[in-house]
């Protein structure tokens, strides 16, 4: 029987975190609705104000705070009880406001990553009952951020979750040329992370695989090799309840594994994505002449001298069926989506033991 999973304050059923993915890739469907079958939701919180209501163009970041808070009290509409977390980008240019936000909407976790989350705690002193979790790829980057945490705020992580460049979706923290070299081992790393808190801090946190992780197959091996519990964020495209287009899932449906690779995002990181329509998403932006329109990157090479193209509204675009100009975020095994589940028939079986429980 597979155990649950503690983070903080907060358990659920079953150790499974379905990863933030923006832009309204994860919102307040998916998140609700992988709570409320016992696992953790996570509403991604970057770009929601470019479908509130209060957006006009000009507010962005008002817009963003009144979005995020609607997803919340959504999700939580959905899951009473639920879990629900927010996944908080350190690269965005209103960070510590939206750490806040999902603090005061009545997230019990945060997960950060996209750059060190260094002030996470400060930003969350108000709220000790939110879980802090941030992202990793490597065992050092784990030790920077807990010496720090510890010496200025007398904190340290709830959980960490150890991503895998090689496999995860979306923004990647690991230099373009070291990706895909066959030299890193997520396993090992994750091993390291727990062992570090162990030994150092005297420590026992939860270390949550991410990346590359479909099935039951991969879950169990995941936890056979020293993890606490997974987060996916492919898997859960492919179901009715996420929040994303039907187009932006038949693209998922319809790519093949040779569609999907790394891109260069303007925020400086590396991405995967399905890279066919690539140049289209450029050329949009130089046929209309666009310049940055929202400034919702704290570092971007397209509002510093219009490289690339516009990554927020690329991401929207896609999140509303435009699979020709929008940019489409996806981890390894994207390919393997075959056809439209249900958050509940993937967690039937990812746990098949549940169904027998309930018999």
């Amino acid at each position: 029987m597979v155990e649950g999973l503690t983070i903080g304050r907060h358990s659920v059923p079953y150790p499974v975190i379905q990863g933030g993915m923006g832009v309204r890739i994860s919102g307040h469907r998916l998140a609700g609705h992988v709570a409320l079958n016992g696992g953790i939701g996570i509403i991604a919180s970057a770009g929601l104000a470019l479908a509130d209501g209060s957006y006009n163009g000009r507010n962005f970041f008002a817009a963003d705070r009144h979005g995020l808070l609607e997803e919340l009290r959504k999700a939580y509409e959905i899951a009473p009880d639920g879990v629900i977390g927010v996944n908080c980008m350190v690269a965005v240019s209103n960070y510590d406001d939206v750490v806040r936000t999902a603090c005061e909407g009545g997230a019990k976790l945060i997960i950060s990553g996209a750059g060190l989350p260094m002030n996470l705690p400060e930003l969350t002193r108000d709220f000790p009952e939110v879980a802090l979790v941030p992202i990793v790829s490597s065992v050092k980057a784990a030790e920077l951020i807990a010496r720090k945490w510890h010496k200025v705020y007398k904190r340290l992580p709830d959980a960490v979750v150890v991503e895998d460049p090689d496999t995860a979706g979306g923004h990647l923290g690991e230099k373009l040329e070291r990706i895909g070299t066959g030299a890193y081992d997520q396993y090992a790393t994750v091993r390291g992370v727990k062992n570090y808190f162990k030994n150092d801090w005297k420590l026992d946190i939860p270390v949550i695989a991410a990346g590359g992780i479909w099935d039951r197959k991969d879950l169990q091996y995941a936890l056979a090799h020293g993890a606490d519990g997974v987060q996916m964020g492919t898997r859960f495209v492919v179901t009715e309840e996420c929040d994303a287009d039907d187009a932006f899932k038949q693209a998922y449906l319809s790519c093949t594994r040779e569609d999907i690779g790394l891109i260069m995002s303007p925020a400086g990181l590396p991405g995967r994505a399905i890279k066919k329509n690539i140049d289209q998403v450029r050329q949009r932006d130089v046929d209309l002449d666009v310049y940055c329109p929202s400034g919702c990157l704290k570092k971007c090479a397209y509002k510093a001298n219009r490289e690339r193209f516009c990554i927020v509204h690329a991401l929207d675009r896609a999140q509303r069926g435009d699979t020709e100009t929008g940019l489409i975020f996806c981890g390894s095994n994207a390919w393997k989506a075959d056809h439209i589940g249900t958050v509940k028939e993937i967690f039937e079986e990812l746990f098949p033991e549940r169904e027998r429980a309930a018999c």
